[in-house]
């Protein structure tokens, strides 16, 4: 298979495989904003899309979505996913992006099949990019990619977009491979970040990792930032060892607010009543992850519930927790202090017919999971640390009636863009107490101040969305070429 012009590179391919009643076996679009975001492109780019089909073992044959895509998968065995996604990718990175909210383990076995895995991926690349095509590499499972390709295809131009945040030099620095991940990184042409932060941070590691690059240019002290404040470009590029100039930016992700705008008001109306019409509802739609801050949220409702500062009659939370990760020991200790919290505090203020804690360890179906942020009061983000959090967004795009607040953690990404949330410091219990309580004390004592703080952010949501983020970053690979 060969001839795409445009061809996107993730570890997942855009698809899940599902099994009907009889046992028939079918794929169908995967839910989520880069699948719609770059699905359009790849249509009108004679596109494909490799990556792994979720199930080990599995090899099936390329294949055509009904949008005319070509997905190319790339197979992996049990050990591949063992030692690759759930070692190296997610308890080595993931946890040194995240500032080492749980300590990361450096295996040498779990670096050599990332290597492996990636040189696979990168291997398939070749097989179905056209000469001269444009390749974007999707996050922190691959970032050896953009390296490989460029000695492989020197023809191609190639991007690479980190979802995740992107830590400071003096934790990347504890990576035994860090030399290597940097050169990987550096075989793109253009390299994003959804935050200035993030960027900052790996162009300063850039200047201290020795071996990685032959010198540097248009590194100043503060980097120019052109655009609007939603779509941020650094002005900065770094020099390869091989004499590339690499572009480095951000652009922050953003979601499609089409399908959120509009909502089933009778269904809503039911889910209130179900849960409580006259009751204040908070909500919290999280992976079941230990940077998302569940727990600590968690223990500041019971205090506050303890304090007397809400009353557990008054309030209701439902907290969605979506399965993540379920064989990695510090996602199975993360969900078992969760729910041990959920029965606590239920045990102290629950009321029969009337628990104060709703909780759902599930994925949820897009239009069930939307009426649940419409019906919501309050929403409650707070992870330690986010690249992004589009479930902020998204719970903004279903409030356009000026509806509803949110308590919005400093330290996730969107906090850059919605800043009229209730900001807080999830680390600091009493900072994250006197925000949930001023969203609540606001949608009943300064309704007119708290419905203009959601209609900002709503506008903020709804003008730069998905396709904004996914065509600036484009922009900017075309003028690599």
């Amino acid at each position: 298979m060969s001839g795409n012009d445009f061809v996107v590179v993730a570890n997942r391919l855009p698809v899940d495989l599902t099994t009907a009643d009889d046992g028939t076996e079918k794929w169908i679009a995967s839910p989520g904003g880069l699948v719609t975001a770059l699905t359009p492109v790849l249509s009108a780019h004679q596109g494909c899309w490799v990556g792994w089909p979720g199930v080990a073992d599995a090899a099936p044959e390329p294949f055509r979505t009904d949008d005319g895509v070509l997905l190319h998968p790339v197979s992996l065995t049990s050990d591949d996913f063992e030692r690759f996604y759930e070692g190296f990718s997610n308890a080595t990175l993931w946890p040194l992006y995240h500032d080492l909210i749980v300590t990361p383990t450096y295996s040498r076995s779990w670096w050599q099949a990332y290597r492996d895995v990636n040189h696979r991926f990168a291997v398939e690349v070749d097989r179905v990019a056209a000469h001269g095509a444009t390749v974007w590499v999707q996050d922190y499972q691959l970032q050896l990619v953009p390296g490989i390709l460029r000695q492989m295809r020197p023809d191609l131009t190639i991007g690479f977009f980190l979802h995740i945040p992107f830590p400071s030099p003096d934790l990347f620095r504890q990576l035994p491979w860090r030399e290597e991940i940097v050169r990987g990184l550096l075989g793109a042409d253009v390299i994003g970040f959804h935050l200035k932060a993030n960027a900052d941070n790996f162009l300063q590691l850039v200047r201290s990792v020795s071996g990685v690059s032959g010198g540097h240019t248009g590194l100043p002290d503060s980097f120019e930032v052109t655009g609007h404040a939603s779509v941020r470009e650094i002005t900065a590029h770094v020099t390869s060892s091989d004499g590339r100039s690499v572009g480095v930016a951000a652009y922050p992700i953003s979601i499609d607010p089409t399908d959120l705008v509009e909502v089933d008001k009778a269904h809503v109306a039911k889910l209130r009543e179900q849960l409580g019409a006259d009751t204040t509802l908070l909500l919290g739609v999280d992976r079941l992850d230990y940077t998302k801050g569940i727990l600590q949220r968690l223990n500041a409702l019971e205090e506050l519930l303890a304090d007397g500062a809400l009353a557990p009659e008054d309030v209701t939370f439902v907290q969605i927790a979506t399965p993540s990760r379920e064989r990695i020991e510090h996602y199975q200790r993360t969900r078992s202090a969760v729910e041990e919290a959920v029965g606590r505090i239920n045990g102290r203020f629950a009321t029969l017919g009337h628990p104060v804690v709703h909780y759902l360890h599930q994925s949820l179906p897009k239009p069930e999971l939307q009426a649940y942020y419409a019906a919501a009061d309050v929403m409650v983000v707070t992870p330690f640390k986010d690249g992004m959090n589009l479930v902020a967004k998204e719970y903004v795009a279903t409030h356009g009636d000026g509806s509803g607040a949110m308590v919005l953690s400093e330290f996730a990404g969107a906090a850059a863009e919605l800043n009229q949330a209730y900001l807080c410091n999830p680390f600091d219990m009493e900072s994250a107490k006197q925000a949930i309580v001023q969203a609540v004390q606001g949608l009943k004592r300064t309704p007119e101040v708290t419905a203009e703080r959601m209609r900002a952010m709503h506008a903020q949501v709804i003008e730069h969305d998905v396709d904004l983020w996914a065509q600036a970053f484009l922009d900017s690979l075309k003028k690599a070429q």
